[in-house]
């Protein structure tokens, strides 16, 4: 590849590694284009954001390419993940720690695939008040990160967002909480740790960790926990989608585990890993 090809307009699928911020992958590709062709001003940009603990298709569009960012973020999404049933998180996702447990016992796969099937279509969704949207002018997650205990949040605004399907693809039941356990409060073993403590080394030993394994924390493994494969339009929460079906089963949901298999035409086998991002620029 040539630096004018590359301006010309390049669209590159990058499969985000896990803690990774879709800024952070944007810059890595920025810093290696800056080594390949020593040049130090052009656009690049990213077409849908992808929360950290996310993995999966990143959409990099580099020169004139940028012009096609508003047009690759309307393509239809295609994600899987895992989403465990009666307890929250504030984030609704692993980031912190669980804060809240809830009744389970209730819930079954027929249950589920019931209450799953009511978010498929047009549906009306509030977006984490751990996210990029916009409250005033102001990221939702600047409100989040600096209250103070007992502080109120703004909450963002509901948005309308579409589903085409929702499948829950494996189901685990809950079983009884462990006699020798209390769940009033979170035990100290269950508190997640931090990106800083758990480190990309640290993934990189096992290439299959950051998927369903839930490296940031231990899960109490006596809650239900459900496999899904969802097809969904621009702007939907997978994180908000997990707590709204909580909700609707009586309980409390968040999310463990995503990963973005689809944006518009990329898929997984598009995307090339970020390590080899120096290798695919100089072929």
């Amino acid at each position: 590849m040539t630096q004018e090809q590359l301006l010309e307009g390049t669209i590159i699928a990058v499969d985000k590694p896990y803690q990774w911020t879709s800024f952070q992958v944007v810059n890595k590709i920025k810093s290696a284009i800056r080594q390949t062709f020593n040049i130090k001003k052009f656009k690049i940009g990213h077409a849908g954001t992808l929360d950290p603990l996310a993995t999966g298709v990143l959409i990099i569009c580099i020169g004139k390419a940028t012009k096609h960012i508003e047009e690759l973020q309307q393509g239809e999404k295609v994600y899987s993940g895992t989403m465990v049933f009666g307890a929250t998180t504030p984030c609704y996702d692993l980031e912190r720690a669980i804060d809240q447990y809830y009744p389970y016992q209730h819930i079954t796969h027929t249950l589920l695939n019931e209450r799953a099937q009511q978010f498929v279509g047009q549906i009306d969704q509030v977006p984490p008040v751990f996210s990029a949207v916009k409250i005033g002018g102001q990221r939702a997650y600047s409100y989040a990160r600096q209250a103070k205990e007992g502080e109120e949040i703004p909450s963002p605004t509901p948005k309308k967002v579409i589903i085409e399907e929702l499948e829950i693809t494996s189901f685990r039941p809950g079983r009884p909480i462990p006699e020798n356990e209390q769940f009033t409060e979170t035990p100290d073993h269950l508190s997640t740790v931090s990106a800083e403590e758990n480190t990309l080394t640290t993934l990189s030993r096992n290439p299959l960790t950051h998927l369903y394994n839930n490296p940031l924390g231990t899960i109490p493994q006596h809650l239900p926990q459900a496999d899904f494969r969802i097809r969904c339009g621009k702007g939907t929460y997978i994180r908000s989608l997990a707590r709204d079906l909580g909700l609707a089963l009586d309980s409390g949901a968040f999310l463990s585990a995503l990963r973005r298999e689809q944006v518009g035409k990329y898929t997984l086998k598009d995307a090339i890993q970020l390590e080899d991002i120096h290798t695919f620029l100089n072929q």
